[in-house]
């Protein structure tokens, strides 16, 4: 897969310093993954969530972060959205 905005993490990770390791490794996972649909990321990611338009929720941290991607599998593109805690999730709309 391709990740669109590894800037956009690297922002992250140093506002969520304890998120860095995390977040930098879901970053390679998914560079050098090859996902057809969503049973290839349910495979390696059980407690991620699909929302509507190809929304992907990975939880981090043991789930007191979010990072929310949106996926173009025929691409081969991951687009980064957003991320944050689990409570500031809770807040925003996707």
């Amino acid at each position: 897969m391709n990740v669109i905005a590894r800037s956009r993490l690297a922002g992250y990770w140093k506002k969520y310093r304890d998120a860095k390791g995390q977040l930098d490794a879901w970053y390679h996972e998914a560079d050098k993954a090859e996902w057809a649909g969503t049973q290839d990321i349910k495979r390696r990611y059980p407690s991620a969530s699909f929302l509507h338009d190809n929304i992907v929720v990975f939880n981090i941290k043991g789930n007191k972060c979010r990072l929310v991607v949106k996926v173009r599998y025929e691409s081969q593109a991951v687009f980064v959205r957003w991320f944050g805690t689990h409570a500031d999730y809770d807040k925003e709309v996707f």
